[in-house]
């Protein structure tokens, strides 16, 4: 990539205040301004330099940028190679929710966050899962829950004041979950939320998720994958084409079905057929 030619691609949500970026920048120079939502953004390749709160940052590759709503900072390119970086703008409204959910109905104070850069594996690592399920419009269950799990992750490891977590043991833990998987078992086609997992869970997102994973070893998107997968395994069985059998099953498209079945059951989605012939 010769120098100056860099590339933004922009991912929107439809109906809340959510959106993520992803850029490489040589020459660029953002002048000083704010948004109205959380920012927080991970450097991928080079380094770049801003001002904010009054003074000079840098942020290197694997480093968390993190800036409060209206928060005024710049940007530019630190390295003559330019930087590669992803971006999450999450709106106040979407963090309090997420913190309240998580909490059970009970709300605190927002997250204030005082470092604008953040030297952590797991902060990147978190928002790297939820920056590609939102580019890459994953189910809505998918992005809720990496939703919820960057959310907090941020606020306890980057904020002043560590969120309230309540959570569900013993057997109203078994009891969501059951409930939950049962309603997956009945509608795993279907783009079921994360709400109304648990709405039918009767417990609030945060609580049915870690009850989830406690029972069944696994999140319920995954476990809602792993019946799509089970689907479209009997069909290509029955002799349906890996096409017709990743629509058939509820994946987006091929790709993204011949990606999971071989991560699943190690071969391709043909490999599998052509062993019945």
């Amino acid at each position: 990539m010769a120098k100056g030619n860099g590339w933004v691609r922009y991912w929107r949500d439809g109906a809340r205040p959510l959106e993520a970026m992803h850029a490489h920048f040589f020459d660029h120079v953002y002048s000083p301004h704010s948004h109205d939502a959380y920012s927080f953004g991970i450097t991928d390749v080079g380094a770049q330099s801003f001002h904010c709160r009054g003074a000079s940052h840098t942020s290197g590759a694997g480093m968390v940028m993190a800036f409060n709503p209206d928060e005024v900072h710049d940007g530019r390119a630190a390295a003559e190679s330019g930087y590669q970086y992803r971006i999450v703008h999450i709106g106040p409204s979407v963090v309090s929710d997420t913190l309240a959910d998580a909490a059970d109905g009970s709300t605190g104070a927002m997250p204030l966050f005082v470092r604008p850069v953040l030297t952590d594996p797991v902060l990147t690592g978190a928002l790297a899962r939820l920056h590609e399920a939102l580019v890459q419009q994953t189910s809505a269950l998918v992005r809720e829950e990496l939703l919820t799990t960057a959310v907090l992750a941020l606020a306890e490891r980057g904020a002043t004041q560590a969120p309230r977590k309540r959570t569900l043991a013993g057997e109203a833990r078994r009891r969501a979950a059951r409930q939950a998987r049962s309603l997956l078992n009945e509608a795993f086609l279907e783009p079921i939320s994360a709400q109304e997992l648990a709405e039918a869970a009767g417990c609030s997102r945060f609580a049915l998720y870690r009850a989830f994973r406690a029972e069944f070893g696994m999140p319920p998107s995954d476990y809602q994958r792993l019946l799509r997968l089970r689907r479209a395994r009997n069909l290509l069985t029955d002799g349906r084409a890996p096409a017709e059998a990743a629509a058939s099953a509820g994946f987006s498209d091929q790709a993204h079905f011949n990606r999971w079945f071989k991560r699943t059951y190690g071969i391709t989605p043909a490999v599998y057929q052509r062993a019945g012939q």
